[in-house]
């Protein structure tokens, strides 16, 4: 199979498409949970559906500080992996395809979820996301859309702009790639020194170590994730925690000591300057 490369939608739109189109958005710095997503839409679209890779390095979803700038453009490499994962066409758009005249006037509020967590550490970021992943979905047209569980409150609430802005898609959810260390796979872990990547170890040992107090309710999760992070923020380089939160995946808000069901325990730090995301998806049981 070539992977076809599209500039803008008249190129994309021009190729020929049967089956179920399924779109995988990425803003490039392809690794294995981009291919793993591409794996699966080429499995959910079949044999005679179309999976498009987007490449485009969003800037409406960087704040003031942020790396846009040093964010690293390897189109030709992100199209080889596309290719090998099984993607039919990489749409590389560029900024003036997608944002015509200039950054948009209208755009996607993420509303009071997006204030949350995340949106409280990076305000306006998840304005930025859903204005973009909208704008892609109305150029690309697919009938599915896969992200990945790692940014589990950026899935949320694409879900949840799909329901209520009734946009004619699946939004499918990928379960967390994770290295041989048990590190997420995240296009930033480039900028780790060893040193780095060392105490950024902590960040999934502390969910491990929360979700294995589970029978012990929700308590007993946040109090010994807390304890790994704690001592992690001893370490050198340091893990400088921005939030720890076990949350209701519906809305992000925190879940009570008592709360059975679904939630989320959701990590956020900077180890030396990289700042890194993590999660992992708990079910609590009825105590008596």
């Amino acid at each position: 199979m070539i992977t076809q490369l599209a500039r803008d939608a008249e190129e994309l739109h021009a190729l020929p498409r049967q089956g179920r189109r399924a779109v995988v958005m990425t803003m490039g710095a392809l690794h294995e949970g981009h291919a793993t997503l591409v794996r699966e839409a080429r499995r959910l679209a079949g044999p005679d559906g179309q999976v498009v890779v987007t490449v485009f390095v969003n800037p409406l979803q960087f704040g003031p500080g942020e790396d846009l700038d040093r964010y690293p453009r390897t189109l030709d490499a992100d199209v080889l992996l596309a290719e090998q994962a099984g993607a039919d066409v990489v749409f590389a758009p560029a900024a003036d395809e997608v944002y015509p005249g200039g950054e948009p006037q209208v755009r996607v509020t993420a509303g009071p979820m997006g204030e949350r967590l995340e949106g409280a550490s990076r305000p306006g970021h998840f304005d930025g996301v859903l204005t973009v992943v909208a704008k892609l979905l109305h150029l690309t047209g697919p009938d599915l859309a896969l992200f990945g569980q790692k940014d589990a409150q950026q899935l949320a609430l694409i879900r949840r702009m799909a329901r209520d802005l009734n946009f004619p898609v699946e939004i499918v959810g990928v379960p967390t790639v994770r290295e041989g260390d048990n590190l997420a796979l995240s296009s930033r872990n480039r900028y780790l020194s060893d040193a780095d990547r060392a105490s950024a170890l902590e960040l999934s040992r502390a969910l491990l170590t929360g979700a294995a107090a589970l029978e012990a309710g929700p308590a007993a999760v946040r109090r010994s994730a807390r304890v790994v992070l704690d001592a992690a923020a001893a370490m050198e380089p340091p893990v400088v925690l921005d939030y720890l939160a076990l949350v209701d995946p519906a809305d992000f808000t925190e879940v009570a000591d008592d709360h059975s069901g679904e939630a989320v325990l959701a990590v956020a730090a900077r180890v030396g300057t990289t700042r890194l995301i993590d999660n992992v998806h708990l079910t609590f049981g009825e105590r008596r």
